[in-house]
């Protein structure tokens, strides 16, 4: 990918917050036409990681999946096709497809059954999978998941943010508006978003007829959602959305200090969240 000009280089290693004897390993998982590469960690029940619009789940999710593996998770976290390893049609695909990949990677990695987290983009995969493939789905955690409308300017930040060719200014205005909390550095942000897939998963979204009435529902999973307290794609007013659509079915917790990007600005209270919830499902 190119990279817009003034764009610092790449210097932070991946981040292990102090858990370098845990074991990461990556597999490839055949899922129908598509591979998917999945990076693996820990033992115990599994959560699977699936991160947001155009961007990996490997550097953006690195330090909560070790907390969590280092609290008796097996961390899962699928690429989306077109990154790393993860490969596979880019067009024509839907949010069936999708979540068939994930199923895939539930089947052979993770025991069969898993929590599935999705990141802003990432919920909607993760409502799909609930929806087309329930048996297994312990439940579903809505990251930093967008209310059922949302402004268009906001709407617009991830493509203005992921955009390589676009000076460095108005990339990093954007990651401003949209997904992180005044005094958090988007610096780093400027990294690691991937063009092609995001436009296949806005495809997927938009052009390939699965209506948000399809997966909003998320089956009947038990789902936690995670509410960033200055996030524009969920402002104050949506907070109760979910819950008074779905009543005791939803958790929910505020984070706060944080915005829609969440997991670089709060992955301690984050991890607590997720893991306090888990231990409380069913088997």
């Amino acid at each position: 990918m190119m990279k817009s000009p003034g764009v610092p280089p790449r210097t932070n290693a991946p981040l292990r917050s102090g858990l370098d004897d845990l074991v990461r390993r990556r597999v490839l998982v055949p899922a129908g036409s598509a591979v998917i590469e999945t990076v693996i960690e820990g033992t115990g029940p599994a959560l699977v990681m699936l991160p947001s619009l155009g961007r990996d789940g490997y550097e953006d999710f690195d330090m909560v999946a070790a907390m969590m593996a280092a609290a008796g998770l097996t961390v899962l976290r699928p690429q989306p096709r077109g990154i790393g390893g993860s490969s596979g049609p880019m067009e024509g695909v839907s949010l069936h497809d999708l979540a068939a990949d994930i199923a895939a990677v539930i089947h052979a990695e993770g025991g069969g059954r898993a929590v599935i987290l999705g990141h802003a983009f990432g919920h909607f995969v993760a409502r799909m999978t609930a929806v087309d493939h329930p048996a297994l789905v312990r439940g579903v955690v809505l990251a930093a998941a967008a209310a059922r409308q949302y402004a268009p300017e906001i709407a617009a930040t991830p493509r203005r943010a992921g955009n390589p060719d676009s000076p460095v200014a108005e990339r990093l205005a954007a990651l401003r508006l949209g997904f992180f909390a005044p005094g958090h550095d988007p610096t780093p942000w400027l990294h690691g978003w991937h063009p092609a897939t995001q436009r296949m998963q806005i495809d997927c979204r938009e052009k390939q007829g699965v209506a948000q009435a399809d997966w909003w529902h998320a089956g009947a999973a038990p789902l936690l959602e995670l509410i960033p307290a200055l996030d524009p794609f969920k402002p104050r007013e949506k907070w109760d959305e979910l819950r008074a659509e779905f009543g005791p079915r939803v958790q929910t917790k505020v984070i706060g200090n944080a915005s829609h990007a969440l997991f670089p600005e709060q992955p301690q209270a984050v991890a607590d969240a997720v893991l306090a919830w888990m231990r409380a499902l069913p088997d």
